[in-house]
């Protein structure tokens, strides 16, 4: 009996061991996963760290009566004044190829930079000020470090004689650095350095809010008729099978049913967030669906036979019992599934929301871009400034993601209702 109650004692001791070497597993395996995730997430804000400062350049302009008439300002050749205060600076330029290296140190934005200022101020003209503009990409990376000039100079972007050309520059505190707002208030561009996300943040909002009052409503009323009113036959397991495959089927499917059916049959605006929006409401309906209708089955049955009893419809227990408490976990699955659709590209892709969009859309029917595929573009940019702007992105993208969840989050526990 003493050995048996040895034994016994010896198996617990092994059992409880057991138990606690697999929540150390388990505890292992979730700091290894928020490990990754933080390195993710601490490489990409690295990363975008040159994207949120921007590098300007101080020329000193010759807004004379020769370059600006006082009577057409905005009619003067800024590019050329440009031009003539750089050379100014570095008067032993002469040949044609140093002047367009010369010329590459500020962005082709400067122009339009001076002109904003001199209509802003036009105390300006008839004088020699020094005005900031916004430096050239390469000139950008170099200033940040980003440039290794230990590499041949047949290897790397900039020139040894546009180092010698910037270091001096330097000297005479003519480089600063400031914030980057334009990522934030401009579109798309060519050049890196004054490229934003507006116009793919706003297209992305516009594609959302369609996808959301398309897919919300329809997704809803089917669930609630699937759960509550369909009959159990032959034909509700078909619908519900099918259903359940389609939350499976890869995105790209759907872009490719966009392109042939809105696009190709409809003639629907190519590149628009209506059809953007119509895709992604395709996409997201199994899955607030199926959210739907499992909201719908943790509610108590309690509740629906207890209106039933005291002399409801059918209909009467569903919509004012059954569905207030379900509309929590409904809801928090339709902002879910959303946040899936904000990040999904291929569909998008294949209905031509990559197209080059600067002018940032004003309704639904414009053309526009949406933020992974604005990301999508950067990357497979040749420039290396822009991937500075491709980490900005997805970070913006994912403090989207993140506040939509929380939106989702935060709803559940204002309206569930506890029993």
């Amino acid at each position: 009996m003493t050995d048996f109650i040895d034994k016994a004692g010896f198996g617990l001791k092994a059992r409880h061991r057991a138990e606690k070497r697999f929540q150390w597993t388990g505890r292992l395996a979730i700091l290894i996963s928020l490990a990754f995730l933080a390195w993710m997430v601490v490489t990409i804000m690295i990363g975008a760290s040159g994207a949120v400062r921007l590098v300007q350049i101080a020329v000193p302009v010759d807004l004379s009566v020769e370059n600006v008439d006082p009577d057409d300002i905005a009619g003067a050749g800024y590019g050329a004044i440009i031009k003539q205060g750089l050379r100014a600076q570095f008067p032993e330029v002469s040949k044609r190829a140093e002047k367009k290296r010369l010329y590459n140190l500020v962005s082709p934005e400067g122009s339009f930079e001076l002109e904003r200022q001199v209509l802003s101020d036009p105390t300006l003209l008839g004088g020699t000020p020094l005005v900031w503009v916004t430096a050239s990409d390469d000139l950008s990376l170099y200033v940040r470090g980003k440039i290794n000039t230990d590499l041949p100079e047949d290897q790397r972007q900039i020139s040894d004689q546009e180092i010698a050309w910037v270091d001096q520059i330097q000297d005479q505190g003519r480089i600063r650095n400031v914030a980057n707002w334009g990522f934030l208030t401009n579109g798309d561009s060519r050049e890196p350095e004054i490229a934003g996300i507006l116009a793919a943040f706003v297209g992305s909002a516009l594609s959302l809010s369609v996808c959301f009052l398309l897919s919300f409503p329809v997704g809803i009323a089917a669930a609630t008729y699937l759960e509550e009113f369909a009959p159990a036959n032959r034909v509700s397991d078909v619908i519900e099978v099918n259903i359940n495959n389609l939350a499976a089927v890869p995105s790209i499917v759907f872009g490719l049913l966009g392109l042939s059916i809105f696009l190709g049959y409809f003639g629907l605006p190519r590149s628009s967030p209506l059809v953007g929006g119509m895709v992604l409401s395709l996409m997201t309906l199994p899955t607030i669906i199926i959210a739907s209708r499992a909201s719908l089955k943790s509610v108590p049955p309690s509740i629906k036979e207890a209106a039933l009893a005291i002399g409801a419809t059918p209909v009467q227990a569903v919509f004012h019992h059954v569905f207030p408490v379900a509309l929590p976990g409904m809801m928090t699955g339709a902002i879910v599934g959303m946040a899936r659709a904000l990040g999904d590209t291929a569909p998008l892709l294949m209905i031509g929301m990559v197209a080059f969009i600067v002018d940032v859309p004003r309704s639904i029917l414009e053309p526009a871009t949406a933020l992974p595929v604005q990301i999508f573009l950067w990357a497979d940019s040749p420039e290396r400034a822009f991937s500075e702007k491709t980490s900005a992105a997805i970070i913006v993208l994912l403090v989207f993601l993140v506040a939509m969840n929380m939106v989702a989050i935060l709803l559940r526990r204002k309206l569930e209702q506890r029993f």
